[in-house]
C-alpha cells in the first residue's frame, strides 16, 4: 500500500516532523509496538502490530512529499481505503503543527 502526501516544509523540516510523529506514536500507541529506524538520510524502515499481525514498510521523506509504502496482509486489504485516509489525516496534522510552530 503506497501513499504520498504533499508538503511545503522542505526535506530537512519534513524529516524533523516525521521523527516527532514517530516518537509520539511510540509513546501514545505502545501497545502496537511501533518501530522506526532510519536506513538512510531520508528513508525509515517502519513497523507496527495490529491484531497479531506485523505491518512493515518504509517512510520516505522527500523535498515536497512524504511517502509511505506498507506491506499489508491480504486479510487487511478491505480496510486499505480507511487506513489511507487516517494516515493522510495524521500526516497533514503534523505538517500543520510544524507550520504553526507547535514544535
Amino acid at each position: 500500500m503506497k501513499h504520498l502526501v504533499q508538503h511545503d516544509l522542505g526535506q530537512e523540516r519534513a524529516k524533523q516532523v516525521a521523527e516527532a510523529a514517530i516518537r509520539s506514536y511510540q509513546q501514545k500507541f505502545a501497545q502496537y509496538s511501533p518501530q522506526a529506524s532510519w536506513v538512510s538520510e531520508s528513508r525509515a524502515s517502519i513497523s507496527f502490530n495490529v491484531k497479531g499481525m506485523t505491518l512493515s514498510g518504509f517512510l520516505d521523506v522527500q523535498p515536497t512529499t512524504i511517502e509511505m509504502d506498507l506491506d499489508v496482509p491480504f486479510f487487511l486489504k478491505p480496510f486499505k481505503g480507511k487506513a489511507l485516509g487516517v494516515i493522510e489525516g495524521e500526516i497533514n496534522e503534523w505538517i500543520a503543527k510544524a507550520k504553526s510552530g507547535a514544535f
